[in-house]
């Protein structure tokens, strides 16, 4: 008893100490933004790592996601609404939930892990000693413009995952049910608002945050070798995605 007592006193006392390092390490970073113009070359280089070179999977993932939310949401309307109110229904499923989650797991799967994975590399093999030996701060260097891209290219694919992800919707409901073109985007203008849009593009900005944050914090922390990187990794990415899960329930909480 005494054993499972320590056990959990010595866990929490670890979660606080690993959140405090986050904090303390984004405190660390905002500090830099004021040298973004300085550091450009090394924001750009982030942003077309995580951004455009992730666009093609997110398209993919967006426009099956579309499909697959058009095929249920005709299956729940089936002899209780008509199916022209289905271009309405998908898409507002599409704007809040699909494409902002969605778009950010691919990101936790693909760059979270990358992140953690790079500088994880980097610290087991005294690069990151190197760089401070050269009086240049990791944190500036490695982490503001991972973190920063982060904040501002997730919500950008996940723009383009709404738009194929109501292609994709409409393509399905066409060869299913035969709704013309008119009739879909018809209902999706009619009960269309901007907040659907906005809504999903907050909380696309804070998982865009999180996946990088959790990224370069795990791998600031790595530690074993070879083994540390890859067991860094996943952890990034496990990390990555339940702390995506957890802050869309509670954005959608805040948010309707």
């Amino acid at each position: 008893m005494i054993k499972f007592i320590e056990s959990i006193g010595y866990r929490t006392l670890s979660f606080f100490q690993e959140a405090g390092a986050v904090f303390i390490m984004v405190w660390r970073v905002f500090k830099y933004l004021s040298e973004v113009w300085r550091n450009r070359s090394l924001v750009f280089q982030q942003m077309l790592e995580i951004g455009v070179r992730s666009l093609p999977l997110v398209i993919f993932v967006g426009v099956f996601a579309g499909a697959v939310a058009s095929v249920q949401t005709a299956y729940q309307l089936e002899g209780y609404i008509s199916f022209n109110y289905l271009g309405a229904a998908t898409s507002i499923a599409i704007f809040i939930e699909l494409g902002p989650v969605l778009t950010a797991l691919v990101a936790a799967g693909r760059v979270s892990a990358s992140i953690a994975a790079e500088i994880g590399t980097m610290k087991v093999t005294e690069q990151i000693d190197a760089l401070e030996a050269l009086a240049i701060d990791p944190l500036r260097y490695l982490a503001m413009p991972r973190i920063l891209s982060g904040f501002i290219m997730v919500p950008i694919l996940t723009i383009f995952a709404d738009f194929v992800g109501l292609l994709g919707a409409y393509f399905v409901a066409y060869l299913n049910l035969g709704l013309s073109p008119e009739i879909f985007f018809g209902s999706v203008k009619e009960f269309f608002t901007i907040m659907n849009v906005m809504s999903g593009l907050i909380k696309a900005f804070v998982f865009g945050g999180v996946t990088a944050i959790i990224g370069c914090h795990v791998g600031f922390g790595t530690e074993g070798g070879a083994e540390g990187v890859g067991k860094s990794t996943i952890r990034a990415f496990v990390l990555s995605s339940a702390l995506i899960l957890l802050n869309d329930y509670l954005l959608s909480v805040l948010l309707f």
